[in-house]
């Protein structure tokens, strides 16, 4: 079981590394003028299929012969329903899915309208990331090295949430610093999710628990691959960088697993 203290801390360095990238997309939001959504539509794939091949690779297998076929499955089906239900109880115009944040169209009625969906943006957001620091830091606690992809991963996908919170604000207050920030408080909710989800296992953590949540953290993340990272990188309209993406994740992570 887990004897080192430094572990826990690593994976809660990493949950926060991975959350705060959202700060990163709100500063690509106004510093470059025409972002190439290829290079996004390409690191999305690329993201997706890494989450996808750990999940099916490595996460459920080693539930499956740790705890049995039923529990393991039970575990992953639990963790596609947990996310699907926080997803779907977001109204559909908030939910960060469209990345309405992500268009340079300026039409806005009024700065109210503007700065509401920011805002709003940010909280659906902010919901959203939670069962996904659940999700880094649930994997780096049993494998650091595996962890740190993961991390990665959701890193990258988290940088055009920050450009979906920080625009609409952006241009309803003409203000950076407001942008930064609000885009930077929804990326906490990573780091949040790491610490709560430590401080109710923590007397629970043993082979059983630890293997079911890696199992409900691969339904977590096979979840968030298909309905969020996928759609919204093939709305930017480059299906084989997409595809590119997502074989060259898989690759990429096939590799690192051959020398963990």
């Amino acid at each position: 079981m887990i004897e080192d203290l430094g572990a826990v801390g690593s994976a809660f360095l990493l949950t926060m590394l991975a959350g705060l990238s959202t700060g990163i997309g709100s500063l690509l939001a106004y510093f470059i003028k025409k972002p190439k959504m290829s290079y996004l539509s390409f690191s999305l794939g690329l993201s997706a299929g890494v989450m996808v091949y750990v999940s099916f690779v490595e996460l459920l297998p080693q539930a499956l012969n740790t705890l049995g076929e039923l529990h393991a499955i039970t575990a992953f089906f639990l963790g596609i329903l947990c996310i699907g239900l926080i997803d779907m109880a977001i109204p559909e115009k908030e939910n960060p899915h469209s990345y309405s944040g992500l268009t340079n169209e300026t039409n806005s009625s009024t700065d109210k309208t503007l700065l509401r969906t920011g805002v709003l943006t940010a909280l659906a957001i902010g919901i959203h990331n939670f069962p996904e620091g659940l999700a880094t830091f649930g994997t780096a606690l049993n494998n650091l090295n595996l962890g740190i992809v993961i991390a990665l991963a959701i890193a990258i996908h988290n940088i055009p949430e920050g450009i979906s919170v920080s625009m609409p604000i952006y241009y309803a207050t003409k203000s950076r610093k407001k942008a930064f920030t609000y885009s930077f408080l929804s990326g906490l909710a990573e780091p949040a999710g790491a610490v709560i989800g430590f401080l109710i296992l923590l007397p629970f953590l043993s082979d059983e628990v630890l293997y079911s949540l890696l199992a409900f953290v691969g339904g977590i993340m096979v979840y968030i691959s298909i309905d969020e990272l996928l759609p919204i990188a093939h709305q930017y309209g480059h299906g084989h960088t997409v595809i590119l993406g997502v074989i060259l994740g898989m690759f990429v992570m096939a590799l690192s697993l051959m020398f963990l």
